[in-house]
């Protein structure tokens, strides 16, 4: 705890391997603040929220440094910005979603992006279908359909979405 990194741990191995950060808490391309969920793609890439930063990093395999792939325009709530990053998944064409803490949103940001769009949550924070409050977890079914942990909440939401992110 408060080493901001990532490790992997195998099984059969007695020490775990730092794969992302490491270097102190701090906001250069080699650090992280206050990691907080993980993904981990086809090929091995893993994704980090890195909530402190307000920013998703991306550390391929080996890397010293990460690159960013949402956000990382300080704190905010403009298209660019995120605001303590949460749950993220990545999809098999590079497309990052993310569960957008503080302004109560989910949001996708396509491969190469430099500002992302609102998938859910357009609407402020609240306790309606259409409304989010501080969603830290999300996953897709087969199907298509998108999970949100609303911990504000206290509920997991479905939402059936127009453009499926297969």
């Amino acid at each position: 705890f408060g080493k901001h990194e990532v490790r992997r741990s195998r099984r059969g191995e007695s020490q775990a391997t730092v794969v992302a950060g490491g270097n102190e808490s701090g906001n250069r391309f080699d650090q992280l603040s206050r990691p907080q969920y993980v993904f981990v793609d086809r090929d091995h890439s893993v994704y980090i929220s890195d909530a402190n930063n307000h920013r998703v990093m991306k550390w391929m395999g080996g890397a010293k440094q990460g690159i960013v792939v949402a956000g990382g325009q300080g704190q905010g709530n403009d298209l660019t910005q995120l605001s303590s990053p949460q749950g993220v998944v990545v999809d098999q064409f590079g497309t990052v979603y993310v569960a957008d803490g503080w302004n109560n949103r989910i949001m996708r940001w396509p491969k190469g992006a430099t500002q992302g769009s609102v998938i859910v949550g357009r609407n402020g924070s609240g306790g309606q279908s259409s409304q989010l409050n501080g969603p830290v977890g999300l996953s897709f079914d087969r199907h298509g359909n998108l999970y949100v942990v609303d911990n504000g909440n206290h509920l997991v939401q479905k939402f059936e979405l127009q453009s499926n992110p297969k």
